[in-house]
């Protein structure tokens, strides 16, 4: 089983209530807003719901790293670094990161941090068909496997 990271591509216009309900109950509150879940049925269905709204797919151990340490924050609007976590979560980054795909470590298991990545929009723009279109059909919509690493290191 893997790590999904889910980011959402458009804003609230026009959304439909269940719709709104999903978004919350994934934490997903504004556009490029990421958040990193376990791939289980649950949230599968979850994202089949909200799919006309963001892109998701398995995140690897690099790109996750990058991810916290850059865009990482803790309340009172500051960054996390290396020695915040080996201060709160008591092992060095690269371990929590290890420890954190293998699912003995949880992202709540750093006190103090916030669980959602506010990422920036994409360097060069999202894909050829903008965000109103599938990604298998050339756009930015939906499920795109192991390319949404590349997204991200586009939105760090």
């Amino acid at each position: 089983m893997k790590k999904i990271a889910v980011i959402r591509l458009r804003g609230l216009m026009g959304v439909k209530k269940d719709i709104k309900d999903t978004m919350k109950m994934l934490r997903l509150h504004n556009k490029n807003h990421c958040v990193v879940i376990n791939n289980s049925p649950n949230y599968i269905g979850m994202l089949r719901k909200v799919k006309d709204y963001v892109t998701w797919g398995e995140i690897n151990e690099k790109t996750f790293k990058e991810l916290l340490l850059n865009r990482g924050r803790i309340v009172g609007k500051k960054n996390v670094d290396e020695e915040y976590i080996k201060e709160k979560a008591r092992i060095s980054s690269d371990e929590f990161v290890k420890e954190f795909f293998n699912f003995k470590k949880n992202l709540k298991d750093i006190s103090g941090m916030k669980l959602v990545f506010r990422l920036k929009p994409p360097v060069r723009g999202f894909e050829r068909k903008g965000i109103k279109v599938p990604f298998s059909m050339g756009g930015a919509l939906g499920y795109r496997k192991d390319k949404i690493n590349d997204l991200i290191i586009k939105m760090l």
